[in-house]
């Protein structure tokens, strides 16, 4: 299934998308895509509707993101094997790990920010983990089972603030508009194999980044199985998994977002984003 969250900021309805590609409204079976509806049981009642007969959304209403009450927006760093070569950075030992504020979280087509004061303001197109199931010390060998589905995520960076202004990456990653999120959730049994997965990111339609989750140095399971050793995972938490090469940052001269661009971005079955990037507003 393609879930979906669909209306203005603050006011999303439920909805998915059917076989053919229309939005259809599930505000009559479920009040929101939130931690309640993400579980298995929850996802398979889900599965026997007949979407045909749910009600049709007319018109191309602004998409949100697509998971209600994120708890926690875990993120991963240098990720990709070849991304961290064109960082000039060793391929770490073990996961990187830090957070995004939840407060960053918007639609995958809403503009992006830039910060008051910032001049590195970076793209990354990245595979997003929706957790359906609370996760304590979980093996990798049953990791999966506790995956609701994935997403298409922008991990927006501004990289002054997360690498010259101290060790923590978090102040660089959790500006305003940060964290565009999907256009679906689409359910694990969807995705076959989440680690052969084509992706791609545009500024102002010239290609920056092309790449395949297949060069992750720690997969899906990997991710889902260390992080419960450290935090409970709760239905609705979000964990972005590191980005391909391609960004900003690692261009010679470095290249970085301004008033004006555009970015468009993508991964195989999990939806298209756009965002256009606007000066800082209080």
């Amino acid at each position: 299934m393609k879930l979906v969250r669909y209306g203005n900021p603050g006011k999303e309805k439920p909805g998915l998308i059917d076989a053919d590609g229309q939005l259809r409204d599930l505000s009559a079976v479920v009040p929101d895509i939130g931690p309640a509806q993400l579980g298995d049981a929850a996802l398979a009642k889900l599965r026997k509707l007949k979407a045909d007969q749910l009600p049709r959304v007319r018109g191309t209403p602004r998409m949100g993101c697509p998971v209600a009450q994120v708890g926690k927006f875990v993120a991963i760093g240098l990720n990709y094997s070849d991304h961290a070569a064109e960082s000039g950075m060793p391929i770490p030992k073990e996961p990187v790990v830090f957070m995004k504020a939840t407060s960053c979280i918007q639609g995958p087509n809403d503009p992006v920010m830039l910060p008051k004061g910032s001049v590195k303001t970076d793209w990354e197109v990245e595979l997003g983990i929706v957790i359906g199931t609370r996760a304590r010390y979980v093996s990798q060998k049953e990791a999966l089972d506790f995956v609701a589905g994935y997403c298409t995520i922008n991990d927006v960076s501004e990289r002054e603030f997360q690498l010259e202004r101290g060790p923590q990456w978090d102040k660089g990653k959790g500006c305003d508009t940060f964290g565009p999120i999907g256009p679906w959730l689409v359910t694990r049994d969807e995705i076959a194999n989440p680690h052969k997965l084509a992706m791609w990111l545009d500024v102002n339609g010239k290609r920056m980044q092309t790449g395949n989750t297949k060069t992750m140095i720690f997969g899906v399971a990997k991710l889902v199985s260390y992080l419960s050793t450290f935090m409970t995972l709760l239905p609705g938490d979000i964990i972005t998994t590191g980005t391909p090469p391609g960004v900003g940052l690692g261009m010679k001269p470095p290249v970085y977002l301004k008033k004006g661009d555009l970015m468009t971005l993508g991964i195989e079955g999990l939806g298209e984003q756009r965002q256009a990037v606007v000066p800082f507003k209080r």
